[in-house]
């Protein structure tokens, strides 16, 4: 369970984030991937060059290193959120490039400069499912991509092949498919800011008790259609920002309305499924901000801050109180 929007503020500026709402025990931490980095492919041991730098949560489990969400020195960002019930892994074996499933990531995130290159990309490459090493399961996923210009898209492989779908309203969630969700939108098209001052049915006026009930319809459970349209309200009519910080302050307010406390979401294996961190990133200046579980206080790295030309990925250390 994961929600990812993106926003623009007046200024131009494209900022991108999630949460991350998990049922299993994660230790994150956020990375800085040089230039050049050179790393082995899961699904072919083919060995890849990273063309660019970038800044990123992820974690090593046995030896593997896998990422979470992440923007690269290009202002191209992605993340990955779970696609239970609809990604296929199984396609017919052809000439493309084979991608496991857990490095697609880190593939397009070395590698893409902007949408358009990721769809350049993408015509040649089909993604492979792979056991990650934290659920022991080849875990369902689909991707969300923006870059600079605000550009979005949506990658996701079932069925019917791999899809790169273009995400104008630049919010996502989990299952189903993206195109549904967008459908699903119109079942809300009586929600709004404004309320009406009064009704009558029959000889009987009916007044609000009080502002907000235009909003009576907008839902508020923490299911992946009800976060969708939730956050697709408020994203698309909060006040445009005006500047940077303000930008910021606004993705973490939208945002907040789908964050899950410990206790309100079990599992079927009596685990508690609940945001472990919230991230954003400022895709024009390379900016990673996140809090925890356990901290609201919003923490900051910047990809310039280090060096992009290590020779190794640069560990920042585990993100705490999650």
């Amino acid at each position: 369970m994961c929600t990812a929007i993106t926003l623009q503020s007046m200024q131009g500026e494209n900022f991108f984030g999630r949460t991350m709402d998990f049922s299993h025990s994660i230790k994150p931490g956020v990375y800085v991937i040089p230039i050049n980095y050179e790393w082995d492919s899961l699904a072919t041991r083919k060995k890849y060059i990273d063309i660019y730098s970038f800044i990123c949560m992820g974690q090593e489990t046995d030896g593997m290193l896998g990422f979470f969400d992440g923007v690269n020195e290009r202002g191209f960002a992605a993340a990955v959120l779970y696609f239970a019930g609809y990604a296929y892994y199984d396609l017919p074996i052809n000439d493309k490039e084979q991608i496991a499933s857990l490095d697609f990531l880190h593939y397009i995130l070395g590698r893409c400069s902007s949408v358009d290159d990721l769809r350049a990309l993408l015509k040649n490459i089909y993604i492979v499912g792979i056991q990650d090493p934290v659920t022991k399961t080849t875990a369902p996923l689909h991707w969300i991509a923006t870059d600079k210009s605000g550009k979005t898209v949506v990658i996701e492989q079932t069925k019917t092949g791999l899809e790169v779908i273009d995400n104008p309203i630049g919010v996502m969630a989990n299952s189903p498919d993206f195109n549904w969700h967008i459908t699903n939108l119109r079942n809300y098209m009586n929600v709004s800011t404004n309320q009406k001052k009064e009704v009558h049915w029959g000889n009987v006026s009916l007044t609000p008790f009080g502002q907000g009930a235009g909003t009576t319809q907008l839902p508020g459970g923490f299911t992946s259609p009800e976060r969708f349209v939730r956050t697709a309200f408020l994203k698309t009519h909060v006040q445009t920002p005006k500047t940077s910080s303000e930008t910021l302050m606004t993705c973490f307010h939208i945002i907040n309305n789908v964050f899950i406390p410990k206790g309100i979401v079990v599992t079927d294996k009596g685990a508690d499924d609940y945001t472990k961190y919230i991230a954003f990133m400022n895709t024009n200046t390379c900016e990673y901000y996140f809090k925890t579980y356990g901290n609201n206080q919003i923490l900051r790295a910047s990809l310039w801050n280090y060096n992009i030309n290590s020779e190794q990925p640069i560990f920042l250390g585990n993100i705490p109180f999650i």
